[in-house]
């Protein structure tokens, strides 16, 4: 019965992550962005400890992003008029997806930017 509902959980998280996928641009752009991060890696041998540091940095920005949508389309069915409260919510977790973003890109050019002063 356990493994049931453990595979019955994974059925459903899996296809909330095909779903984002398949609907909203900012996610697809968000893992092209990390598949070019992660060849970049490949490229330029990254330490475990910067692979750690750029897994947990990938995995917060489409954590970031999955919590943005699904707080999207809640106010969405909660409130599909235009309300202004809803767009402030919209608009803050929308700002918690820049401000993850931005933090992303920021560790992205602690680690490469040296690497690419070494390469050149």
């Amino acid at each position: 019965m356990r493994d049931k509902k453990r595979k019955i959980g994974f059925n459903y998280a899996w296809n909330g992550i095909k779903e984002i996928a398949k609907t909203e641009r900012n996610f697809r752009i968000h893992l092209f962005a990390t598949i070019l991060t992660a060849s970049a890696g490949f490229v330029f041998k990254l330490t475990m400890t910067e692979w750690a540091i750029i897994v947990l940095t990938i995995g917060l920005v489409l954590m970031a992003e999955v919590t943005n949508t699904a707080i999207e389309k809640l106010i969405d069915y909660l409130k599909p008029e235009i309300h202004p409260t809803a767009k402030i919510i919209k608009d803050i977790a929308a700002g918690a997806v820049f401000i993850t973003a931005i933090i992303a890109a920021i560790i992205g050019l602690l680690i490469f930017l040296p690497k690419l002063y070494i390469f050149f």
